[in-house]
């Protein structure tokens, strides 16, 4: 029987014992229960450990109407499965009568109740004070006062100090309220009424089976294992011999047990996760997680059907029609299942032809979709020399900023009923690949135009310009007999850049050349390491440039960039709440299938010119 009581802080303990079968009466549905005894049960507070001990004596029975809860489950009056007929106080226990309901909801406890299988009751009690004292250098706390709130029915006995009570007599029922009279007479000095006497009888065999039961709940709360209790059983042990040991056993025990928790196999979020995985396998290919692989097997119609059946609903004689529309169109998690497989196939495909300018980029999140300025401080100089006065002089630094702005870009799917039905998932997944791939297309396609186009920047002048030091005088072809030399030039500009002050040497290192396909063998040529028989033969950019190919770039330009971590020349950024292609489920009674939209937030610009450097080639 498990008791719970709400002190003052709001704290609520639980405390056990146990149904008592043999006092069912099944004409009245009444049955008698322990509800309470005084045995301690130690606790923990703020102080530490302590033994709390209930006493029948400050125990207010002047609470009336007392309900009979579903395990303390009190928020409906579905909850509510009978009623407190009486209480009664014996050897410094509580007994109640519950009388419960004869609601056909409630039949099923009334059943589990009749035929012993429901043994644990529980309290609910509110404490209005305690009392604390040490005894034998143990805290014990006893309430001052202490009322009844309600009494549960509850699968989960775990008190060893309560038992389940074999009635020989019918049992003598105290109306609420004549024990409380009986009390008040005694404090007024007046003869108290006798306490009412249950006549119980306990075979041999029902005291055995009561302390082996007893015993094995000592050495399960306490965390040993189960062949303790074996043993302890075996000795013939009691059970103030059995507490012994369990408590000696944790005092030694070396280190605490620490449990963990594990994914199962029946937790609907993780047999979604599963399920996606397995499908989109089976959609692109690709190696399966192990755990996963148990739904490899499942088609569209048996992903439909399990996830009808974890919502409650059954499948039985309908059709693959009915039960793809019902798991496509109700609150079945199935249009997940489907969405999580094809983000993860977009997602691949996006990744796969992302385009070679985003690795000169500096990647943002950015919160919202008004303009981002990315801003571009100046240098401070140089330290000054301080003068005998001890003045030290002040400076400022410039500053100088780009602005962005994400933009939204979509498309929509349509995964048809035929689609479904025929379980096609190579079509599914070449059509959701294409949308990883149109999304990536699409972020190439600004970047490329923001390289090739040579905007403005904030100051009026291209990015671009003879007037910044980073664009060549002449236009030479990678490849050509002056390459070598164009390329050199191009190191030699980007070093020589100075900062916004106009001194200050901000010495660009290049690390990237981009170039478009005409010119990648010729590029590779150049960039080629080589074991030079002499001096002459040295390759300058062997190892020192990485090369980056555009197919977008028709032209023969070439562009030299330097490292973004250290000067970041362009940067591009997705929404924060949604970065990189997003794949979503769209309600739509229009079609017989499911709708999926694909969608990406994106925007990119220009934030330095200093890092890049643009030979127009031979054009």
């Amino acid at each position: 029987m498990l008791d719970v009581y709400t002190p003052l802080d709001g704290e609520t303990i639980q405390r056990t014992a146990t149904a008592a079968p043999e006092t069912w009466n099944p004409k009245t549905l009444t049955v008698d229960v322990i509800a309470a005894t005084e045995n301690a049960v130690q606790r923990r507070d703020a102080a530490g450990v302590y033994d709390e001990r209930l006493t029948m004596a400050t125990l207010d029975l002047r609470a009336v109407d007392v309900p009979v809860y579903d395990s303390h489950r009190g928020g409906t009056a579905r909850d509510v499965i009978g009623i407190v007929e009486g209480y009664r106080i014996e050897g410094g226990n509580l007994l109640a009568t519950l009388r419960l309901s004869q609601a056909e909801d409630v039949a099923p406890v009334v059943a589990r109740v009749a035929e012993g299988t429901l043994t644990g009751v529980s309290i609910g009690y509110a404490v209005a004070a305690w009392t604390e004292s040490v005894v034998d250098g143990v805290r014990v706390k006893t309430p001052k006062a202490w009322g009844l709130r309600e009494i549960s029915l509850t699968p989960n006995p775990a008190d060893p100090a309560s038992r389940v009570r074999h009635q020989s007599t019918p049992p003598v029922t105290v109306p609420v309220g004549s024990i409380q009279n009986s009390t008040e007479q005694t404090q007024n000095g007046g003869a108290a009424m006798p306490d009412p006497v249950l006549e119980t009888t306990t075979t041999p065999e029902v005291a055995e089976r009561t302390r082996r039961t007893e015993i094995r709940t000592i050495v399960r709360t306490a965390g040993l294992p189960a062949e303790t209790a074996d043993d302890l059983i075996d000795q013939n042990a009691t059970l103030d011999q059995a507490k012994a040991a369990a408590f000696d056993a944790t005092q030694t025990r070396t280190a605490p047990v620490i449990r963990t928790h594990t994914a199962q196999n029946d937790d609907p979020a993780v047999i979604v996760r599963r399920q996606s995985d397995a499908l989109a396998v089976r959609m692109a290919g690709g190696d399966c997680p192990a755990e996963a692989q148990q739904y490899l097997g499942e088609s569209m119609l048996d992903l439909a059907r399990t996830s009808l059946a974890r919502s409650g609903v059954a499948t039985r004689g309908m059709n693959a029609d009915d039960v793809l529309t019902r798991a496509a169109h109700g609150t079945s998690d199935f249009p997940l299942v489907v969405s999580n497989a094809m983000g993860k196939v977009a997602l691949d495909a996006y990744k796969a032809a992302e385009c070679p300018i985003k690795t000169l980029c500096r990647q943002r999140i950015l919160p919202n979709f008004k303009d981002s300025t990315s801003i571009r401080l100046g240098e401070m100089g140089r330290l000054e020399e301080i003068a005998e006065s001890g003045e030290i002089t002040h400076t400022s630094r410039a500053e100088n900023g780009e602005t962005m702005a994400l933009k939204t870009y979509a498309r929509g799917l349509n995964v048809s009923r035929n689609l479904l039905i025929n379980d096609d998932m190579n079509l599914l997944g070449d059509m959701t690949s294409a949308f990883g791939e149109a999304a990536a297309q699409t972020e190439a396609d600004i970047l490329v135009e923001l390289v090739t186009g040579n905007p403005n920047l904030s100051d009026g002048t291209a990015v671009f310009d003879a007037s910044r030091g980073n664009l060549s005088g002449s236009g030479v072809a990678l490849g050509s007999v002056g390459s070598e030399s164009a390329l050199d030039e191009a190191r030699k500009a980007m070093r020589r850049i100075k900062g916004l002050d106009g001194k200050t040497l901000i010495s660009a290192t290049p690390k990237y050349l981009l170039v478009g396909p005409d010119l990648e063998t010729a590029a590779e040529k150049l960039l080629a390491t080589i074991q030079p028989n002499n001096t002459g033969d040295v390759n300058p950019f062997g190892g020192k440039l990485t090369l980056l190919v555009e197919p977008r770039i028709t032209d023969d330009s070439w562009y030299v960039f330097a490292d973004p971590a250290r000067l970041p020349s362009l940067v591009y950024g997705y929404l924060a709440a949604a970065q990189g292609v997003q794949i979503q489920r769209t309600e739509a009674w229009d079609t017989l299938g499911l709708k999926y939209r694909a969608f990406l937030d994106f925007g990119a610009g220009w934030t330095d010119w200093r890092g890049a450097y643009l030979n127009e080639g031979d054009s």
